[in-house]
């Protein structure tokens, strides 16, 4: 995905705050190639730039940051729609499959927020592999 450039027909992030692509980083002392990370909250979107079928990825928090509490990581549609969501996920949890439907779609947009009620000491969301089939 380009930053910053936009390639007819290449998808693209949007002014979506603060976000890195990584080559890779550790969850739960597994390693994981392809990462977007971002702090907690975050909302980070896609423009998708042609027709996308599916968003694919693998989301949990970050080894490599001081971690407790509890977090939901959401795949959003154009119109704000959760097209997937993880469920509540504590600091501890194994990461978890992500799988979004995207037909119809123009943009994406991932989301991760603190679950209600949860105290918060989290520095990196992970969505690691994260791939779009067009």
């Amino acid at each position: 995905m380009n930053r910053g450039h936009r390639t007819p027909g290449t998808p693209a992030i949007r002014g979506s705050g603060y976000a890195m692509q990584l080559p890779g980083t550790w969850m739960r002392g597994n390693f994981y190639r392809h990462v977007l990370a971002a702090p907690v909250p975050s909302r980070v979107t896609i423009d998708l730039n042609r027709s996308c079928r599916s968003f694919d990825a693998v989301a949990g928090l970050d080894d490599f940051g001081a971690s407790y509490g509890r977090v939901v990581f959401t795949v959003q549609g154009d119109d704000g729609e959760v097209l997937w969501s993880s469920g509540e996920l504590a600091a501890n949890a194994e990461p978890v499959p992500v799988h979004a439907p995207l037909a119809g779609q123009k943009s994406v947009r991932l989301v991760v927020t603190m679950a209600r009620g949860s105290a918060s000491v989290i520095d990196l969301a992970d969505w690691a592999q994260a791939r779009l089939t067009c």
